[in-house]
């Protein structure tokens, strides 16, 4: 019984070394594939056919009432009026709690903020001592008074000589910048104390 199990074995060792050496694979080519529309998808271009719709076209008009998430609509203008509103009625949505928040709005805030409002807020960047009117102190008492939805407001559409952010900060982004500004308000109160 051993003997004949051993012999099978040395068989089964001389089958598989012949099939390694017979198979003589390359390995600078890609593997072979079984099913590959599993692994990738079969594309279409925007004005081909397709049969998955009932139009039977691949581009498809947006539904009525439909948006994009990247365009979400914001349904204020560049006034006062509409600063002081969104100031009522638009709350910070992202939390200090969650890990990464502050440091996302300090890197935004260093990146588009510090130029002119300068590193503590002050008004005091560097483009202010190249010559540009100062901005006023982010710590100041009427600075801190502002709410979330008007700051935000301010950071969207801009407000005296402070430019629109909104093409270049995402409007998650815009509002970490605000819970930071938060932060550093709050440290410079209960530090003045």
């Amino acid at each position: 019984m051993k003997k004949t199990l051993n012999i099978l074995l040395v068989i089964i060792l001389f089958f598989l070394i012949g099939m390694t050496y017979g198979i003589k694979r390359d390995y600078l080519s890609r593997n072979s594939q079984i099913l590959p529309g599993m692994v990738t998808s079969v594309p279409y271009n925007a004005q081909d056919e397709n049969e998955n719709f009932a139009d039977g076209k691949t581009l498809q008009y947006r539904k009525e009432g439909q948006i994009s998430r990247e365009l979400m609509p914001l349904h204020y203008q560049a006034t006062p009026e509409d600063a002081k509103r969104a100031g009522e009625e638009l709350f910070n949505p992202v939390s200090d709690t969650v890990e990464g928040n502050l440091e996302r709005g300090q890197a935004v805030f260093t990146t588009f903020c510090q130029p002119c409002h300068g590193t503590g807020g002050l008004g005091d960047g560097t483009v202010v001592k190249k010559g540009f009117p100062a901005p006023p102190s982010l710590l100041a008492e009427n600075a801190r008074k502002i709410k979330d939805g008007q700051m935000f407001h301010i950071v969207t559409y801009g407000q005296g000589n402070m430019p629109s952010l909104a093409s270049q900060v995402s409007r998650l982004d815009r509002w970490k910048t605000i819970l930071y500004i938060s932060e550093v308000q709050k440290k410079t109160l209960t530090t003045a104390k």
